[in-house]
């Protein structure tokens, strides 16, 4: 049987699988599954979305493909890891079919995974930190909530992929049971976990090793330095000997970088891709540009416009190049096919460890509550909010829903830092509630309005002749 009868016959699991146990046949089958992904994603295009679109899709999902390849190859990544990663990753995300029941049941698609911040407490107290975390935090989520909340999500959505922020989530412990524990009792779920990585000690990672499931985005500023400066004297030490760790029980991990305007040419530049990627064998990378909510949020933090759009060309330069996969969470918003916040097709909400339900970590003002909620529904029961249709709303009539033609400006595609006012004036018609003191105060500044207002229209500006010409140019499909 050759490999085209093998895709024909839905056995794509067994051909990815096979390629990454075998070098030899991961070499010979790699160019046949790169000319299906080019025909799945950008030919067939079934979201009818602009061509440039679903090529960056591609790209970024060829990156993916070449890093786990990459650190396989390396040693980095362990047999018996590799083969829960395909398993959870691959099976139950990646190709699952599961979805469409719930599809039929609700009349819509239900959002790919909930971000979970199950506890606020952490070791470091890092400057404009999103969640104003500190050792001394007391919140969290019981064992119970925590379960049923996974739970719920693959039983009603089919939903096996996992957020976790914090907070650190190490620290997480409930009953004596901890994050290590809910991730056992959840064999078929697949954790991306946010982390400072201070905790990964060799036990943890000889144990998240064990489970398979589990892979740690730990956060760096930049190098030593920048680190250092945000995060405390010598975090970054205690950073590497994490990833060493990881290295040498076989689990991949990969980085979380906050931009910011003093680091932004710093952690899209060749040396920081080098350092970590290559020295460290980090296997992805995920960009959050600072945003302004939070511990002293303050925009003079924010990356500039021009910033960003040249992290916009660093960071899809380094994917199609060298084949690195790194996301930015809004200059990747292509990708993503825009705004994935309020429950989107494809994408999520968040719940803190109050047991409050945003649309976004970045978008600090509530629905409700998941005590509340579980009291008489469940997971469903958030997805009708009123603040979650009306952005929802948003998301349809600015591109998501839209053919082609008519697809707004996907560089800019956040709700709150590209398009304010439309926020800002869905909080007020919903009466959607600030979760914290931070949040309130900025809702009611008008120089924080706008300000927020000011920085997304003039992205907009300055990266519409992007858009214009690299995204709504009319063309046809070339590999």
């Amino acid at each position: 049987m050759n490999l085209e009868q093998v895709f024909q016959k839905g056995e794509f699991r067994s051909l990815i699988r096979a390629a990454f146990s075998n070098g030899i046949v991961r070499r010979a089958a790699m160019p046949f599954i790169e000319r299906k992904m080019w025909q799945v994603i950008v030919e067939n295009n079934t979201d009818t979305f602009p061509l440039q679109v679903q090529r960056d899709k591609y790209d970024i999902s060829l990156a993916m493909l070449h890093s786990i390849a990459r650190n396989v190859d390396r040693g980095l990544i362990s047999k018996g890891v590799l083969d829960r990663l395909l398993k959870t990753l691959l099976d139950n995300v990646v190709l699952s079919d599961q979805r469409q029941h719930a599809i039929d049941r609700l009349g819509f698609e239900p959002p790919l995974f909930v971000l979970v911040s199950p506890g606020k407490k952490c070791n470091l107290h890092c400057t404009g930190c999103y969640a104003c975390s500190d050792s001394h935090s007391a919140a969290k989520l019981d064992w119970d909530t925590f379960d049923r909340i996974i739970t719920e999500k693959e039983r009603l959505w089919g939903s096996y992929f996992t957020v976790i922020s914090g907070g650190e989530p190490f620290m997480w412990e409930d009953s004596d049971l901890d994050l290590l524990d809910m991730a056992l009792r959840h064999p078929s779920q697949f954790f991306l976990v946010y982390t400072n990585g201070t905790l990964i000690t060799k036990s943890v990672a000889k144990e998240l090793a064990k489970l398979g499931n589990v892979t740690s985005a730990i956060s760096v500023e930049g190098f030593e330095e920048q680190t250092d400066k945000r995060r405390g004297k010598g975090v970054h030490k205690r950073i590497l000997q994490a990833m060493e760790n990881l290295r040498q029980a076989g689990v991949p991990f990969g980085i979380s970088v906050t931009g910011t305007r003093e680091n932004a040419e710093i952690v899209t530049s060749e040396e920081f891709n080098d350092f970590y990627f290559e020295e460290q064998g980090a296997t992805y990378g995920w960009i959050f540009q600072y945003m302004p909510i939070g511990r002293k949020h303050s925009l003079e933090m924010m990356v500039t416009p021009q910033q960003r759009l040249e992290m916009y060309n660093r960071t899809w330069c380094t994917v199609r190049e060298r084949k690195i996969f790194i996301a930015d969470f809004w200059n990747s918003g292509t990708v993503s096919s825009g705004c994935i916040s309020a429950g989107r097709p494809g994408g999520y909400f968040y719940i803190t460890w109050d047991g409050d339900i945003t649309p976004c970590a970045f978008v600090p003002y509530l629905v409700g509550n998941i005590y509340d909620v579980f009291k008489t529904g469940n997971l469903d029961t958030i997805l009708h909010s009123p603040f979650f249709e009306r952005i929802r709303q948003w998301q349809n009539d600015y591109g998501y829903g839209q053919p082609a033609e008519n697809v707004g400006n996907w560089l800019c595609p956040c709700v709150i830092r590209d398009h304010f006012d439309v926020l800002f004036k869905a909080v007020q018609d919903t009466k959607a509630r600030p979760i914290d003191e931070e949040a309130f105060d900025a809702l009611a500044d008008p120089g924080y309005h706008g300000g927020m207002v000011a920085y997304g229209s003039n992205y907009n500006q300055l990266s519409r002749k992007v858009w214009q010409e690299r995204y709504m140019a009319k063309e046809t499909i070339s590999s």
